[in-house]
């Protein structure tokens, strides 16, 4: 097996709740998609994405470092927030008050158009109107030597390890209205950012970890097997199952697809 070295980051989006509502970060946050506001001289950088805030960090070689990078933006924002009784929510949808949705940045949506890689098309994006906003928790993959291929292999077995899991894991079913459906992406110089799960794993470090250990795990998969016949295969269902949310056949599918990755392993189907 190649030795691949694999960086990962992510750039999620948080709401803020204050006395049990769920408010608007415009105002309360700064920075932008285009002038992230530093919090550390690393990396590290808030800003205002629609009516949430979002964070990024920098690259990520280890799964601790990958934990830790989170939890020094998320505990920045906790302390920043604290004082005005404004907690972070880590919901991945939420229906706002009209109040909050009047400005043009509540309802600018999609600054970049992403991809489908199962269907090989653009994704159209959400039209503003309506009061339901959702928050993504996009992970960024870097690995080395970038091709078109190794880029659309590794979102596809992410789709089929993660994001067959994340039915399972993540309770909200209303995000895929807007965002995240399954094979969503977009093509990096350093690899890809994968579009699909939503912000649930960002609470908990234990969910953290699953995200760190399951998408190195897709990733060396991606590029060192031959794993066409199993996308060929699954790949409508996989699709399926995660756009409708449906857990039996999330459950199925992801029992059924270990067993074929395990005999890619053991016959040694290798990519050359």
């Amino acid at each position: 097996m190649k030795n691949n070295k694999i960086t990962l980051g992510c750039d999620p989006e948080l709401f803020l709740e204050q006395d049990g509502q769920i408010i608007s970060a415009e105002g309360l946050v700064g920075g932008t998609k285009e002038n992230p506001l530093p919090i550390t001289g690393e990396g590290h950088c808030v800003q205002e994405d629609n009516v949430m805030v979002e964070f990024n960090i920098p690259p990520s070689n280890t799964m601790n470092e990958f934990k830790d990078n989170i939890n020094l933006v998320k505990n920045y924002l906790t302390e920043k927030f604290k004082k005005n009784n404004i907690s972070l929510n880590y919901s991945a949808s939420a229906m706002l008050d009209k109040k909050y949705l009047k400005t043009e940045q509540a309802k600018r949506f999609g600054c970049e158009p992403d991809f489908n890689v199962w269907k090989r098309e653009a994704n159209t994006p959400p039209k503003a109107g309506g009061r339901l906003r959702s928050a993504g928790g996009h992970v960024h993959i870097g690995f080395p030597d970038v091709t078109q291929e190794k880029q659309e292999n590794v979102v596809k077995a992410f789709d089929m390890i993660l994001g067959l899991q994340s039915v399972l894991l993540d309770s909200d079913t209303r995000r895929r209205r807007m965002y995240g459906k399954a094979g969503a992406f977009r093509f990096k110089d350093f690899g890809v950012e994968c579009r699909m799960l939503s912000n649930f794993w960002i609470e908990s470090d234990e969910t953290i970890k699953w995200v760190y250990n399951e998408t190195t795990r897709a990733v060396n998969l991606a590029l060192n097997y031959d794993l066409s016949e199993i996308f060929e295969k699954y790949g409508d269902n996989i699709q399926l199952a995660i756009n409708e949310s449906n857990v039996d056949l999330a459950k199925e599918l992801y029992s059924e697809i270990n067993e074929e990755i395990t005999k890619v392993i053991t016959t040694k189907k290798i990519k050359i």
